[in-house]
């Protein structure tokens, strides 16, 4: 991906912020979204959001051949993400049905289990995606930006070999494939001002409502004076989801270690200004598998690529991408 960013929009930080905000998301109308309920293995649920246009429920016996693209969200993200809305546009185009499961909570009402999401939830993407595999008759693919990359890739590299009897190919966008290194970034400076208290605005108040839920789940108080994504981690997303703490959550999490275990073609970009990853913590070619291609331009920020006058548009990176991973389906 030969990416330049716009003279107008210069920085990791501007090259982040302002396409979320204001650069234009789609070239077609209006996107409209069908959503269904999946139960999830352990009684929870699940909310996915289908392309409403081309996604019609199919009539029994009726084969549905044309591609799927499942988009899994980032942190906090959901089917209206900039880049969720940006892929689906680009679905539209190619013709492809399309689809953004979204990760527990993520969907404008609380889920049930004593649980939320999380970095490596690559049991979680198992599940949705065999599910899609079931009821799919075309081929597969699928991208996660920023969190859901690393589950996505993290789901490839624990299945190896069988990954291919489900997805043709998979993509991770912007991930903190080295989640000590993107923890380390995002706590710091200006990011710390501004990030992480973004995140932790929306994610404290869940976990505060999920301790309604489930009285007793963590220490209440503890999660309150959390000042950034470790101290949250240490409180929630590591304890609920099984890990003895947060360096045990980042270090089992990460997909940066089992890059070369992946064996379905998987394509990993990040931009090398990207406020939340840095650069110095990126793989080389050297340090994947053969599988892995590696795209890792200068400027886009995280998950930005704007392109364009001002404000912009955002389509360049799902266009790149999607256009790598519809190349697998050959």
């Amino acid at each position: 991906m030969n990416y330049v960013a716009p003279r107008w929009l210069p920085g990791g930080n501007l090259q982040t912020i302002w396409p979320a905000l204001y650069s234009r998301r789609v070239f077609g109308p209006r996107l409209d979204y069908r959503r269904e309920r999946w139960a999830a293995p352990d009684g929870d649920f699940v909310d996915v959001d289908w392309m409403e246009d081309l996604s019609p429920v199919p009539a029994v016996g009726v084969k549905v051949d044309r591609p799927l693209l499942v988009l899994f969200h980032g942190l906090e993200g959901s089917s209206r993400s900039h880049y969720a809305e940006a892929f689906a546009d680009f679905a539209r185009e190619r013709g492809f049905a399309y689809a953004v499961p979204h990760f527990r909570g993520c969907s404008d009402e609380l889920n049930h289990a004593p649980r939320a999401y999380h970095s490596g939830d690559y049991e979680e993407i198992g599940w949705i995606l065999a599910r899609f595999r079931a009821q799919h008759h075309g081929p597969l693919i699928a991208v996660g930006v920023s969190l859901g990359g690393n589950a996505l890739l993290r789901w490839a590299q624990e299945m190896g070999d069988s990954a291919a009897q489900v997805a043709s190919g998979v993509a991770a966008v912007c991930s903190p494939i080295d989640l000590a290194a993107g923890g380390y970034a995002i706590g710091r400076g200006f990011n710390r001002l501004v990030y992480t208290r973004m995140f932790l605005n929306t994610m404290v108040p869940k976990a505060l409502r999920k301790l309604e839920q489930h009285p007793g789940l963590f220490d209440g108080q503890a999660l309150k004076a959390a000042r950034d994504l470790y101290e949250f981690d240490n409180v929630f997303t590591a304890p609920l989801h099984g890990f003895k703490s947060t360096e045990d959550y980042w270090g089992r999490a990460s997909a940066k270690p089992h890059l070369h275990r992946i064996r379905i073609p998987a394509l990993v970009i990040n931009a090398r200004n990207d406020p939340f990853v840095p650069a110095w913590c990126l793989p080389s070619q050297a340090d994947v598998g053969a599988h892995v291609t590696l795209w890792q331009p200068a400027h886009g920020g995280h998950v930005g690529f704007p392109h364009g006058r001002i404000p912009g548009h955002v389509r360049t990176m799902p266009d790149a991408v999607g256009g790598w991973l519809a190349q697998q389906l050959s």
